[in-house]
């Protein structure tokens, strides 16, 4: 099924308790074991305990990957509320505070924390993943590399990381501010061939760096497990269908580019460079703010890149159903991404009451959206 890009799609939310909306430092075992009897190895456990992660099959009709995700979203959190918890899916938590947070003990996550020390405390986000299986022939390595320019976009759609530590933090994803004080996250490296990253690979595997690529924690990357390419940078999106337009875009993005080789084939150091600062700038300014065209080295508002780009793919769109999962894109520009509803419900809130009641509306706004 490989020629039909099918799309699976992961959620990371944050587990709380259902009256408060507080962090929840441990997960229940009680919670975990009714999750999985329940879903079986499509919920996992994350690397801290205030984390949760739900992953859908491949699919080949986003319909049915829409259906998906809203099944794993009520399951998990009815089976949450039998237990005093909800679930959160954004960013970050408004107000959590990571120096109470606790790891997950196995074995990968022991090893994770001795390596990243406080950096792994911190790391109290939460993303989503989408994996999109390319044709047989093609070079994964190949369609990142081809596909970075496209990263902010993905940051800027998704933004919903407005707060940290009960902290209004002027950015609208403040979510990969922290996560890249991870080694091996942000934007890959040039590299055009799969021989170029296995090299890069094996020399860190073989200086006992990492274990194996899956250590690798970049913003898009080969999965090691499975046969995709897995766009790694967005927030976990607090809407359903504003999931579903992001990998529905992601999808069609990476048909284009399979048909299209030469298609951003020529990029150079300076290029890299310019995507690094439009993934700041999608951080910072979300939907609203503009990117520096690669093409042109002019300011254009992402609404218009969004624009371009949606138009540019619609026969990729047509060709694998998705037509109106795409076009939802040019919504979330002109309407605004979750971190927009947020900082709105926050400052309706502050001006009748005070700075934590408006944070506890936030949470509950996200606790009630992540279910509807």
């Amino acid at each position: 099924m490989s020629d039909a890009f099918s799309v699976g799609i992961e959620e990371e939310y944050f587990l709380v308790d259902a009256a408060t909306k507080t962090i929840a430092a441990a997960r229940p075992r009680e919670f975990f074991a009714a999750a999985k009897d329940a879903l079986d190895s499509q919920v996992t456990g994350e690397m801290l305990q205030s984390q949760i992660e739900v992953a859908t099959v491949p699919h080949v009709e986003m319909a049915t990957a829409r259906a998906e995700i809203r099944r794993l979203r009520r399951t998990v959190g009815d089976i949450a509320a039998t237990h005093g918890l909800a679930i959160l899916a954004s960013g970050t938590h408004p107000t959590a505070q990571w120096v109470e947070s606790r790891h997950t003990p196995t074995e990968r996550y022991d090893s994770l924390m001795h390596d990243l020390q406080m950096l792994g405390r911190r790391n109290m986000v939460c993303g989503m993943h989408v994996h999109v299986e390319l044709p047989g022939s093609e070079d994964r390595i190949d369609v990142m590399y081809r596909m970075l320019p496209y990263l902010p976009l993905f940051i800027a759609l998704a933004t919903s990381s407005p707060f940290w530590q009960s902290h209004r933090t002027g950015l609208m994803g403040y979510r990969l501010a922290a996560y890249d004080e991870l080694p091996r996250t942000g934007v890959p490296e040039l590299f055009r061939r799969r021989e170029e990253f296995d090299e890069y690979v094996a020399a860190l595997t073989q200086a006992g760096v990492m274990a194996d690529s899956s250590y690798v924690w970049w913003a898009i990357r080969p999965s090691l497990k499975l046969p995709t390419l897995e766009l790694r940078a967005p927030d976990s999106c607090t809407l359903v269908d504003d999931a579903v337009a992001i990998a529905a875009l992601y999808r069609v993005l990476a048909r284009r580019l399979c048909r299209n080789p030469w298609l951003n084939w020529d990029m150079t150091a300076v290029t890299r460079a310019i995507i690094v600062e439009n993934k700041w700038r999608a951080q910072r300014y979300g939907v609203h703010g503009t990117l520096v065209c690669l093409a042109t080295h002019t300011a254009v508002p992402v609404s218009e890149l969004i624009d371009r780009v949606v138009e540019e793919v619609m026969p990729d769109a047509e060709a694998l159903g998705c037509v109106d999962e795409v076009a939802r894109c040019r919504v979330i520009a002109a309407t605004g991404t979750s971190a927009d509803a947020q900082l709105a419900v926050f400052d309706a809130h502050e001006k009748v009451g005070d700075r934590d009641r408006a944070l506890n509306a936030v949470a509950d706004w996200i606790a009630t959206t992540t279910l509807q």
